[in-house]
């Protein structure tokens, strides 16, 4: 729900506070959350503990950060071309390295034998390539709205703010699709409708009525808490307990991780068609929403690696597309 709450909030606050109170506004969540941490989370203690991976935490999180940094100097470039090519190089390097350093540490940084268990990487890698397709509307639609079509901030952060409805109204409908359907056909079916639904954006222009973006924008978030739902479920269905501390570590980063490709890749894409005039129009907004429309069919091969007995134990569904 958060990014889905972020344009509403920001509208607000944009409109009747400062552009400022965007970032001063986490630290009053950052103590609510500190306080919530210190009330309800059991503190509990490993029996052994294992020393930190200081290396292998600079190799991926240097990595992660060269990456975005690359992509994102590709739309909307401040060093040159041939140093984007290295940065993305170096990131690639840093990455593979990590695989090769963490076969010989005993408690690597990210653990990469989770992905030995095809529900948590289908669900972490697959479901998150198309997180990150479907990611990308919450940073576009509100730029097209007050950019292209001429919204007030609070206008458009009212008609985004309505997707979180649909997410809300999805929670309850996801064990009724999977028991009847299972995993797989709930992943694929929601990347292809999800992927029509970003594509679906780009009809849009300023005359288009508020109660249909609304209403639109309703449908997207039922679609895309969907697809999100399942694919986090699908993770931790059928991990031993012993692997759930680091698998919910490691699902976690890969998430925020989505979120943040998402919003770097429509962001490149803006400024690539965008070109050196750097001016937005609708029309070139709907080049963007039909081009990110492309990335969660890209993740429909992962979603066919699932086999009948994937994640059984939480859907209820015994008949798979595959045996």
């Amino acid at each position: 729900m958060g990014p889905v709450i972020g344009p509403l909030l920001g509208g607000l606050l944009t409109t009747y506070a400062s552009w400022r109170w965007i970032f001063y506004v986490n630290v009053p969540f950052g103590c609510i959350g500190i306080l919530a941490a210190l009330r309800f989370v059991d503190d509990f203690h490993e029996e052994a503990v294992q020393r930190f991976d200081f290396a292998g935490f600079l190799m991926v999180g240097c990595g992660v950060a060269l990456l975005q940094f690359g992509l994102e100097n590709i739309g909307r470039p401040i060093i040159p071309v041939s140093a984007t090519v290295l940065v993305l190089a170096a990131s690639v390097l840093l990455l593979l390295a990590f695989g090769r350093y963490a076969r010989r540490v005993v408690a690597p940084a990210v653990d990469l034998t989770l992905f030995r268990f095809r529900s948590f990487w289908v669900g972490t890698l697959a479901g998150g390539l198309c997180r990150v397709g479907l990611n990308g509307v919450p940073f576009l639609m509100p730029l097209m709205l007050q950019v292209g079509f001429g919204m007030s901030p609070v206008t458009s952060g009212s008609l985004t703010f309505v997707g979180s409805f649909g997410a809300l109204l999805m929670r309850p409908l996801l064990s009724p699709l999977l028991r009847p359907f299972g995993f797989s056909v709930v992943l694929i079916g929601s990347a292809v409708v999800g992927s029509a639904a970003v594509a679906g954006f780009a009809l849009m222009n300023a005359d288009t009525p508020h109660w249909m973006i609304g209403v639109y924008v309703f449908l997207f978030g039922i679609v895309r808490s969907a697809q999100f739902m399942t694919s986090n479920t699908l993770s931790y269905a059928d991990l031993p307990a012993d692997k759930l501390s680091r698998a919910t570590s490691l699902g976690g980063v890969l998430q925020q991780l989505s979120v943040s490709l998402g919003v770097s890749i429509a962001a490149m894409l803006l400024g690539l068609i965008a070109g050196e005039t750097h001016v937005l129009t609708p029309e070139r907004f709907h080049q963007v929403f039909l081009l990110t429309a492309i990335i969660p069919l890209i993740s429909i091969p992962g979603f066919l690696y699932l086999r009948g007995e994937d994640g059984v134990q939480v859907s209820g569904h015994v008949r798979g597309i595959r045996k």
